[in-house]
């Protein structure tokens, strides 16, 4: 197949798993979108994130390009910035890097400074357990909580990158560019959505328009 002409999704083969519902997810294997069927080139990421993206590979984590930096590269949209999510967690990012801060307490993050940019670094999200929500933990610190109406007051639970596709809010913001074969990981169905131009909430939308008002 063709590479996708600038400033469009790429032409690719369709899913064939089942498609996300209302009331739950199938987690299937990923879709990879080689680099001749999709129109991001590296060119169009900031120096900062790629060394950010090759250091976290050279130290042997994951790491990959995330969010919106991916669909508006798709979309032939010039990114403000750049996101990364890793297997690392956020202290052995700041072992990887010399300037480093980690910030917050509802989401642990890692603000990775190179040069002039400040690339924020996310450790894979996974839905929570039980014990991770209970107020009573010994350390008085549960790695997730939330409000009486839904709405995440702290969600530090870490997984793995397909975990992490799954707790993103819509299908054209789980899709994963990785510079080591410059393939797109797409577990939802994202690039069928960015083809058709249509957002599509991943899970049961009330619930997850509860944890975060703020994706209507």
């Amino acid at each position: 197949m063709r590479a996708a002409p600038e400033g469009a999704a790429a032409s690719f083969q369709p899913r064939t798993s089942q498609p996300l519902t209302r009331t739950g997810l199938v987690i299937t294997d990923p879709t990879i979108i080689s680099r001749e069927d999709h129109n991001i080139s590296r060119k169009a990421l900031s120096k900062g994130v790629v060394d950010v993206l090759y250091e976290l590979g050279r130290a042997g984590y994951q790491a990959y390009l995330v969010g919106g930096g991916v669909r508006d590269l798709l979309a032939g949209v010039q990114p403000k910035d750049f996101d990364v999510a890793t297997d690392a967690e956020p202290e052995q990012v700041a072992e990887v890097f010399r300037r480093c801060r980690l910030i917050g307490r509802r989401f642990r993050l890692a603000h990775v400074r190179m040069g002039p940019e400040i690339i924020e670094v996310a450790t894979f999200r996974a839905q929570p357990h039980a014990s991770d929500e209970d107020p009573e933990r010994e350390d008085d610190n549960p790695l997730h909580l939330t409000d009486d109406g839904g709405r995440i007051l702290r969600d530090n639970v870490y997984g793995t990158l397909e975990d992490d596709a799954f707790r993103r809010d819509f299908t054209i913001n789980a899709l994963y560019y990785r510079v080591t074969d410059f393939a797109v990981v797409d577990y939802t169905g994202g690039m069928d959505d960015m083809r058709a131009k249509q957002l599509r909430l991943i899970g049961d939308p009330v619930t997850r328009y509860r944890e975060d008002p703020v994706r209507m």
